[in-house]
């Protein structure tokens, strides 16, 4: 371990002192408004992530080889001036950590993860969680029913991806663990109905990111861009059926198959590794019941819409759905569950099932189970903010740019493998489409390539949904490790030879489209989607057959 540790270290500090003598040449004082690092713009301003990404693969160590990312982001940015990194580190107005810290939306989500963490501690105590699981005992009597409850609680809640993260996992855990599903199986359950679930879903914070992304110059608003690209968004829909089909027909396959193969055995985690052990339900005798449980969680997913619609405009005569359109989604959260957290206070007092002590332990033991996710998302932000920095996403829009003029009828597949890198080195899906989109709608903007216009948005979408989903750095990847308190390099490790494989369908899909599209316009390309399905089928009934010959 030592050897590892030190081989790390050294490593890294050989790496940035390389970095420095290549770029090292920034003055001392710049002018913010005008200064541009040596690798602006260039394939090297996507190294912080590439390089963090690897290090945590390789080191399985996330907080570190964040760190390393951002510090290389920093001396890449400042040429080799010492001073000037360390000041971009913390105190960049558009990348730095204490600016990112200080970010409203972005404090906003920690708030809302705290909350949450306090209200599964809440549910803990009372005993509402154990007394879900026996409830559920009773009436989920498989693994395969277990894991399709998941799938169905993870459907309905379609608001936004964080809270069906969190709330998913606080609800289900106690269920899956019953059944022996590995906690790196609920983390993917979780993952695969959170982003691919809200992307398609026309009331939840995706939607109204994608409307907000689409620029006002072309001949359709962004809400209806939003409805038309949701049958061609290969990705989400080719997820949940690879996950259904995985479920019912009962394999897994990858490094997924050793965590199942465990957790039927008795270990749940595979890893000595036990994350987020201050969650754990250790009421042995529970007072409460289910609807300690339920009833929390009902009022939060309401108090969560009213409060996004609230920030919209719909108490002002906004229409409900251009309130969504409109809605800060990190203030609609957070509004929404502290006045979750207030109710419970009161629910649970009235019920008599908790004593003010015991209410007031549970809110640093919510804090605490939340740690290592707030950890991991501050220094994935800033990351995200270094690649910002260093003109990562106008590299990307000269890579797409520059290739639309011959292969428009293939352009949808590339702009699809663009997203999924983009996604995948910068760890946001909303900060994908948010770049790639305008892009997509300057190459396609007239009248007679509307087909192509909608689903190359489509592509770019689903795109940085899959990015996102390979990626250890992505909010949302973070949130289903919390949510199922699983290892997060095991989420990871898992997840992605099944993303690799709906990716892999989806790209045919995508090839089917962009032909048709392009050469028959209208919704001839719709044909693609059915392709999509049945090659999906076909796929899962072959590593099925290959997985049972290798047992």
């Amino acid at each position: 371990m030592r050897k590892t540790n030190y081989t790390f270290l050294f490593s890294t500090i050989a790496l940035m002192a390389v970095l420095f003598f290549i770029s090292y040449g920034a003055p001392a004082t710049i002018d913010a408004e005008t200064y541009k690092p040596a690798v602006y713009s260039t394939i090297a301003s996507l190294l912080p992530p590439v390089i963090a990404i690897g290090l945590a693969l390789i080191t399985k160590e996330v907080y570190s080889s964040l760190f390393v990312g951002i510090a290389i982001g920093a001396l890449l940015y400042a040429n080799g001036n010492l001073e000037l990194m360390l000041n971009t580190f913390l105190f960049n107005a558009d990348g730095g950590m204490v600016t990112k810290l200080a970010d409203s939306w972005n404090v906003g989500i920690l708030i809302f993860l705290v909350i949450l963490g306090i209200m599964v501690a809440l549910m803990n105590k009372v005993g509402g969680s154990a007394a879900f699981g026996q409830w559920a005992s009773q009436n989920i009597k498989t693994r395969v029913g277990a894991q399709l409850a998941t799938i169905g609680l993870g459907v309905l809640i379609f608001v936004d991806d964080y809270f069906n993260c969190l709330t998913v996992g606080s609800v289900m855990r106690p269920v899956t663990d019953r059944h022996q599903v590995s906690r790196a199986k609920l983390a993917y359950l979780i993952d695969a109905t959170a982003a691919p679930i809200c992307i398609v879903a026309p009331v939840s914070s995706w939607a109204a990111a994608v409307t907000s992304s689409v620029p006002k110059g072309i001949d359709i608003n962004g809400f209806s861009m939003f409805l038309n690209t949701i049958p061609y968004n290969f990705y989400a829909i080719c997820t949940l059926l690879m996950m259904v089909l995985i479920t019912v027909l009962k394999f897994d396959f990858g490094t997924m198959k050793i965590h199942e193969d465990n957790a039927v055995k008795g270990d749940l985690f595979t890893t000595v590794d036990r994350p987020y052990g201050d969650g754990e339900d250790n009421n042995d005798k529970p007072m409460g019941s289910v609807i300690d449980l339920v009833m929390p969680v009902a009022v939060l997913i309401v108090c969560c819409i009213i409060g996004m619609v609230y920030t919209g405009g719909f108490f002002k005569g906004e229409s409900f759905v251009d309130a969504f359109a409109g809605a800060d989604a990190s203030q609609g959260l957070v509004l929404g569950s502290t006045v979750t957290f207030f109710f419970s206070f009161c629910f649970y007092m009235t019920r008599g099932v908790m004593s003010f002590k015991d209410f007031a332990e549970c809110i640093p033991a919510g804090f605490r189970a939340m740690v290592a996710p707030i950890m991991i998302l501050t220094m994935a932000w800033t990351l995200s903010g270094m690649t910002g920095l260093l003109g990562a996403k106008f590299y990307v829009h000269d890579l797409v740019a520059g290739s639309a003029g011959v292969l428009k009828m293939f352009l949808p597949c590339i702009i699809f493998l663009v997203a999924i890198f983009l996604a995948f080195s910068t760890g946001t899906s909303w900060g994908t489409f948010a770049i790639l989109i305008p892009i997509v709608c300057n190459v396609f903007g007239s009248a007679d390539t509307h087909e192509m216009l909608v689903i190359s948005i489509a592509a770019c979408l689903s795109g940085a949904v899959c990015g996102d989903h390979c990626s250890p750095i992505s909010d949302t990847t973070i949130m289903a490790s919390a949510g199922a308190q699983s290892n997060h390099v095991n989420h990871v490790s898992t997840q992605l030879p099944y993303a690799l494989t709906a990716a892999s369908v989806s790209f045919v899909g995508y090839l089917v489209a962009g032909v048709l599209g392009y050469t028959f316009g209208n919704a001839t390309a719709l044909l693609a989607l059915p392709v999509c399905l049945v090659l999906m089928f076909i796929t899962m009934l072959v590593i099925r057959s290959r997985v049972r010959r290798a047992d």
